[in-house]
């Protein structure tokens, strides 16, 4: 199973972009939209979402984690497995939380690259690419990472503010229930 957690929106290509790359890599996996319309740019208060979202999720879960403002730019492409769940994205916070929290964790640098990168989509063409090979057991290069090294390992347990208002005008904020 592979849960999607964007900034992307329903509207627009782009989450159908990444359901085509995942159906052509990794056709029997069931594909989840968890959350596509996150804080646009905001991978601090995405943090605190889904490490509320992805509980109830079962072990072998993999989380394909898109916000990611600083796309195209030296910020480290990360693949996280915490307590038996995948969680795939950009070293920019948006998965500290999540990492914080878990018993059993470890990091890693995808060093893997496709042959053809853009430098403004690196959800469709670098992260779907990799959670379809974990979901198919295939490799990819990649390099240990220490946990302290990773963006917004320092950020607080919760979040006193209101980070996200869905649909219905509910609001949600980063403290744990």
């Amino acid at each position: 199973m592979i849960a999607l957690f964007t900034d992307f929106g329903g509207d627009g290509p782009y989450l159908g972009q990444l359901n085509s790359v995942l159906a052509q890599h990794a056709p029997d996996e069931i594909i989840i939209n968890l959350l596509s319309d996150a804080p646009i740019f905001q991978p601090k208060e995405s943090a605190y979402i889904l490490a509320a979202l992805e509980r109830d999720f079962p072990k072998n879960s993999i989380f394909l984690c898109i916000i990611d403002p600083g796309v195209g730019s030296d910020r480290l492409p990360i693949v996280l497995d915490v307590d038996g769940k995948i969680f795939i994205g950009p070293d920019n916070g948006v998965l500290s939380i999540v990492l914080r929290r878990g018993l059993n964790v470890s990091a890693k640098e995808i060093k893997w690259r496709p042959d053809k990168l853009s430098t403004s989509f690196h959800g469709r063409d670098l992260f779907a690419p990799i959670a379809a090979k974990i979901a198919t057991g295939k490799s990819f290069e990649w390099k240990t990472l220490a946990l302290e090294s990773l963006a917004g390992i320092d950020w607080p347990d919760d979040l006193n503010s209101i980070i996200y208002i869905d649909y219905y005008g509910n609001a949600m904020t980063g403290v744990r229930a």
